[in-house]
This record gives structure tokens, sequence and C-alpha cells, in this order.
């Protein structure tokens, strides 16, 4: 398989051609791939426990660990499988424009979740959407609405959320909705890229071909420690 072959996606993940630590690395996981306390919120889609597809998914995932290069890879639990709908605030991005404007920096992280919690207290419902795979790539999945009109209603609800919170990340507008098998901790040398390639071509198809809409629970406002668990503590509703 030629290098004209590999998607761009996984280029991102060469050692020879990305020599620099990966994102995270040191403060979201360690070198042997324990995850570390990154206190933090934010509004997640968490995959329905028991569904057809948290099954699918275990099977992709399982996949992914059965890889030689499993090892370079920080996995999370089945538990956590979700895909982020907005990302709130953390431990280690307190600057502009990733955190509320009328809100000091220094605040601590559990005050922020309660101010974030009181605020989002009356959202208003929204309405429903579905989520497909588009394609896979070494952390997990790249998602998005399933039809036009469930894209439109994705970024619906996080330009709601941005108005509530009063910050919208950079990347607000493309952001590229996703689902976390693992982070990486040492990218990959260019002679196990093929094998990726074929590997993540035939996970998505896999994954496409048996769950053609991803089974996730309503978007969720959750806490947490680090990347193993995402505590709900508020569930938003769809409008009927």
């Amino acid at each position: 398989m030629s290098v004209a072959s590999l998607s761009p996606d996984l280029l991102k993940y060469s050692k020879s051609r990305h020599p620099e630590p990966p994102p995270h690395f040191g403060t979201r996981f360690n070198a042997s791939g324990d995850f570390q306390y990154e206190p933090g919120n934010t509004i997640v889609c968490h995959v329905v426990e028991g569904s057809r597809t948290q099954e699918v998914l275990i099977d992709a995932r399982a996949r992914f660990l059965a890889m030689p290069e499993a090892k370079q890879l920080a996995f999370t639990p089945i538990s956590s499988l979700h895909m982020t709908l907005f990302q709130g605030i953390i431990e280690y991005r307190r600057k502009p424009l990733f955190w509320p404007t009328d809100l000091a920096h220094d605040t601590s992280i559990d005050e922020m979740t309660d101010v974030m919690l009181e605020r989002l207290g009356a959202f208003p419902a929204q309405e429903p959407f579905n989520v497909a795979v588009t394609h896979a790539r070494p952390t997990g999945l790249i998602v998005e609405g399933a039809t036009e009109a469930d894209r439109r209603t994705m970024r619906s609800w996080r330009d709601a959320f941005a108005d509530v919170l009063g910050y919208r990340h950079p990347d607000h507008e493309d952001y590229v909705f996703h689902v976390t098998f693992d982070y990486v901790i040492e990218r990959l040398e260019d002679d196990a890229l093929p094998r990726w390639q074929q590997l993540l071509d035939e996970v998505a198809a896999d994954i496409r071909d048996r769950a053609q809409v991803l089974e996730l629970n309503p978007p969720a406002f959750c806490s947490f420690d680090d990347m193993n668990h995402f505590e709900e503590l508020l569930v938003f509703d769809f409008k009927p």
C-alpha cells in the first residue's frame, strides 16, 4: 500500500511525519497509559448500555486492542464510550475562548461546574438527531449527523449551548464529532500504517453495516476527574 493510498487523517499518526509528543501526553495520560487527574466538565451523548451499538463498538474496540501497536495506545473504558456534543471546561485549558467570558480563569473546576449547571437548568428542549459513523482513525471513530437535517440540528444544539454558557471554542463551527476508543501514547511507525489503514477501513464499513444509526442517550452535562468516567449531572430533553 503506497503513501498515496493512506488517508490524510491516518498520516497525522505517523511518527516520522509528527515526531512531537502526542496531544495531552503528560497531562491527560502518562507513558504507561494511565489516565491522570484532569478535572472538568462536558456535554456528551453516552452509548446506550446493552444496545446493539455498544456491542458493535466493543467489537471494533477489540480489533484495535488486537493490533501489534495497541501498547502505544491508552484505551478508555467501555463504560465511558460517548460522543461529545459540546466541550465544557477543563483544568489545563483556562484561557479565553475556552472559558465563559464573565468568569475568572482561576475559578475552581467544582465552582465552574456548579455555575454552568445552574445556567443549563432552564435549557430549552431541542430537536432530536441521529448520528452515523463516517470513518475510523487510530483513536476511534469519526461521526456526524446521519442526514443533512441531523447535522443542522447538532450544530443548533452547539450554538444554543454556547449562547447559554458564554463561550465558543475556535473550532466551534467545524468541530469534528467523534467517539474515542483511546489516546495515542506513541505515534505509529511507517511500516504499521498500511495495516492500520486496512483495519480502519474494515472497522468503519462493519459498523456502518451493523449499526447504520448509533444508539445514543440524550445529551447530558457531565463532570469528570479523568477520561475513565463521565458522571451525568443533567440530562437534556428532546422536543416531542
